[in-house]
Formats: structure tokens, C-alpha cells, sequence
């Protein structure tokens, strides 16, 4: 439900985004500066939501995941300039990816994906690195063109690895979490941070098959 509910909260964000133009003057706004404020305001709810201690109903926990997704919709919105039907097709295609590759991880007959913390948190720094590297350099150069792909497509395999490993690992913590944890002295069960991981592994395998058919279709044309 959370996850589900991330999703259809950052596409209704990203719509409302794209229709205010004050929004869109921030979010597009170019340079070192504009980076800042976009991973800033990304990386800041979501830390703010997975500090909270997760709790029944409505309350802190919640309101700061609305405001993180909120926030995911409001930075993804320059997106809508690819044009409705292109991110529709996008849409689907990355609902197949994670939906194939949700049934792998959780069919899998062992924790074999749980081993691939290390690698993938060194892909990661490499992936990062080359798309902040992307954002300064055109890809009309032959460095500018290497960042960009190994930040789109180096990235979409990185972030489909991401999927298997965090999928099985909710999983397994949900498999091996104590019926009664306040007798541990464990937090509770938290399902809003069980679902920001995948859901941030869906957002960014979305992205990157945007691009890809975005760019497929410059070629085209």
C-alpha cells in the first residue's frame, strides 16, 4: 500500500508541479546551486521520514512520507515535457522490469542477492559520480557521452540490481522480525521505510528508461 501509494502520490505531485510555474522555475534552474536544492530537498525528507519511529494511523511518520514522495513528484516534473504518451510507454516498461524482477528476488531459493550490498554500494558511488559529472559536461564530447551513459544505462542495471537486493532483503526481515519486538527493545515494524527503498529503485529505472526512449526518439527524428 505504501509503495503503491508513493507512486501515485509522486505522479499527481509531478502534474500539479508542471502546471505551477514558480515550481518549475526552481526545479529546472540549471548549475551547481540547482543540484544542491534538488538533492537537498530529496535527501532531507527522506531522511526526515525514515528517522521517525513508524506508528499506527495517521501521524508524524506519514505526513513526512507524504511530503518526501511530494517533494520525489515536484523535482521529476521537468519530465513532462518528454510528453504524456512517451511516459506512459515508459511506464509500462518499467512495470514489467519491477514486476519481473520483484518475482525473481522474492522465488529466489536462497539469499543469494543479499551478498551484493558491497558491489552495489560501489556502483553506486560510480553511477552518482558520473551523473553529476553528466550534468556539467555536454554529451557532445567524448567524456560528456561516457558520464551520460554510464549514467543512464550503467545506472537502469544498478538500480535493477538495487530491486532484487532490496526486495529480498524486506523479505527476509520480515520473515525473521520478533512478534513482540517491544520485548527485544527493537523498533517496530517499519513498513514506510520497507517500501521507500524499492520505490526509489522503481523511480530511478523509470528515469532511465525515459531518457532511453527519449533518446531513441531524437535519433529518429
Amino acid at each position: 500500500m505504501y509503495f503503491g501509494g508513493s507512486i501515485a502520490i509522486t505522479a499527481a505531485s509531478a502534474m500539479a508541479a508542471f502546471r505551477n510555474a514558480t515550481i518549475m522555475s526552481l526545479v529546472t534552474k540549471g548549475g551547481f546551486m540547482g543540484i544542491a536544492i534538488t538533492l537537498g530537498a530529496i535527501m532531507g525528507t527522506g531522511i526526515l521520514c525514515q528517522s521517525i519511529e513508524y506508528g499506527e494511523g495517521f501521524g508524524a511518520k506519514q505526513m513526512a512520507w507524504l511530503l518526501h514522495a511530494g517533494t520525489m513528484g515536484a523535482v521529476l516534473a521537468p519530465m513532462c515535457f518528454l510528453g504524456g504518451p512517451l511516459l506512459i510507454r515508459a511506464a509500462w516498461y518499467t512495470a514489467g522490469i519491477v514486476g519481473g524482477l520483484s518475482t525473481v528476488a522474492v522465488c529466489a531459493p536462497s539469499e543469494k542477492f543479499l551478498n551484493m550490498g558491497a558491489p552495489l554500494a560501489m556502483g553506486f558511488g560510480l553511477v552518482f559520480a558520473a551523473s553529476i559529472g553528466s550534468a556539467f559536461l555536454p554529451p557532445t564530447t567524448a567524456l560528456g557521452a561516457g558520464l551520460y551513459s554510464m549514467s543512464v544505462y550503467g545506472g537502469l542495471l544498478l538500480f535493477s540490481a538495487f530491486l532484487l537486493y532490496d526486495t529480498q532483503r524486506i523479505v527476509t526481515q520480515a520473515e525473521n522480525y520478533p512478534a513482540t519486538p517491544k520485548l527485544y527493545g527493537v523498533r517496530p515494524y517499519d513498513p514506510i521505510n520497507a517500501a521507500i527503498s524499492i520505490y526509489l529503485d522503481t523511480i530511478n529505472i523509470f528515469i532511465r528508461i525515459a531518457m532511453i526512449m527519449a533518446g531513441g526518439n531524437q535519433r529518429k527524428k
